[in-house]
């Protein structure tokens, strides 16, 4: 086996949020159907490894110490309440890629909105800036490499998320190891209205 290059990347970092166990079994049982229905090919997304996206940290040579050290201290110090989060629609993501992903997407509501743009802030503040989109777009990938599919409304999968995790990615081994959890706070009111 080739040791890789010193300065080849081999270690992504990001922020996500997982669904619980009983939005784990729906979104599979989707994807399993639309497999069956489009006649998809490709593989789907381990159970494990589905997620939503909140920050992508980038993609390093091993995993570099203070950029460790500042995503805890900026998770650290965000005190958000839970909320839920509802995914009504599958689509094909345009990407630069050549493989498309397969997504189960929904809109984020005001208080998902709030809690990504607090973490931004608080990711800001410790030096790590991340590539913002104009609007965030909750989503789970469940499948690379298809044709594309078109935007097509599904019956609902709605979880409450507790906690969000900053993860590590093994890159090209399709691995990802959580490092740490935060809760977030059920006690807290959730914000009346999201402002830009």
């Amino acid at each position: 086996m080739a040791t890789p290059r010193p300065d080849r990347p081999t270690d992504s970092l990001f922020f996500a949020v997982y669904p619980d166990a009983a939005a784990v079994a729906r979104i599979g049982e989707r994807a399993g159907r639309l497999r069956a229905e489009l006649a998809l090919k490709a593989r789907p997304i381990p159970p494990e490894r589905l997620h939503i996206t909140l920050h992508y940290l980038g993609a390093f040579a091993g995993v570099p110490a203070d950029t460790l050290a500042a995503a805890r201290a900026a998770a650290s110090s965000v005190h958000m309440p839970s909320f839920d989060v509802t995914l009504d629609r599958v689509e094909t993501f345009a990407t630069r890629r050549p493989k498309r992903p397969l997504v189960i997407a929904g809109e984020p509501g005001d208080a998902f909105s709030a809690f990504v743009d607090r973490l931004d802030k608080s990711l800001q503040s410790v030096g790590i800036f991340v590539k913002s989109h104009p609007r965030f777009i909750p989503h789970v990938t469940l499948l690379y490499g298809e044709p594309r599919v078109a935007p097509q409304a599904i019956e609902p999968i709605t979880w409450t998320v507790r906690e969000f995790a900053l993860v590590r990615s093994l890159l090209g081994r399709s691995e990802h190891h959580v490092i740490e959890r935060w809760p977030l706070d059920a006690s807290e009111p959730a914000p009346s209205e999201y402002r830009e």
